[in-house]
């Protein structure tokens, strides 16, 4: 998928970014490619402050408390999938690409992002998986990394979400991904220390490479 390789900037804001700020960025960046379709992409790739996002479509019955009251700021926003959950300690990269440089096809899509976190896990000696009929990578049964994408024009945002170091207590709050019978996980429960700091150049490589990009900071 997208073996061509081209020039993508790549955006890592310091410290802990405000949702509210990363999804205003997006937009900017799917908009200038929306303008100049054939223009660089763009990665972001940050931690966020705790907070909730709902996909467009999304069941407010998955959360577990008032959304007139909730325990950190909750966001009804333009991707597909249900309620989950963003914090410290948790990777968050968001690809604003041409799709139409990449298959066209968002079902696709989904599956290359599933497989970059697989290759992570991979160079962690780390068997990820699949869930027939559901979107995201699961280890020995927990769901460590939740992905969820929009488009306009074919022109992406979103993108996915890795459980590194997180504390999981804010997940007890939704059903995550609207997935009751499954629980989440993060890959300090297998490697013990594992920081952020560490796993950062892993997803970008591996990003890159399943995207054909060569990604130059912005």
């Amino acid at each position: 998928m997208g073996r061509t390789s081209s020039d993508a900037i790549l955006l890592e804001p310091p410290g802990l970014v405000p949702f509210a700020q990363a999804w205003q960025q997006q937009r900017q960046l799917q908009q200038r490619l929306l303008e100049d379709p054939e223009g660089p992409a763009a990665v972001l790739l940050l931690e966020h402050q705790p907070c909730y996002t709902l996909g467009r479509g999304a069941d407010p019955e998955f959360l577990r408390f008032d959304p007139a009251n909730p325990p950190h700021p909750l966001f009804r926003i333009d991707r597909g999938g249900e309620v989950t959950h963003h914090c410290p300690g948790q990777l968050v990269l968001y690809p604003v690409l041409n799709l139409q440089r990449h298959g066209a096809d968002l079902h696709l899509y989904l599956r290359a992002l599933e497989q970059v976190v697989i290759d992570v896990l991979s160079s962690l000696e780390l068997a990820g998986e699949r869930s027939s009929g559901q979107t995201g990578v699961w280890l020995e049964g927990r769901k460590l990394a939740a992905i969820g994408v929009g488009a306009r024009r074919w022109i992406s945002q979103h993108g996915l979400a890795l459980n590194v170091s997180c504390d999981l207590a804010g997940f007890a709050a939704i059903v995550p991904c609207g997935i009751s019978d499954r629980p989440v996980g993060r890959l300090v429960d297998w490697i013990p220390g594992l920081t952020t700091a560490q796993v950062r150049p892993l997803l970008l490589e591996a990003f890159a490479q399943r995207f054909g990009l060569r990604l130059r900071p912005g």
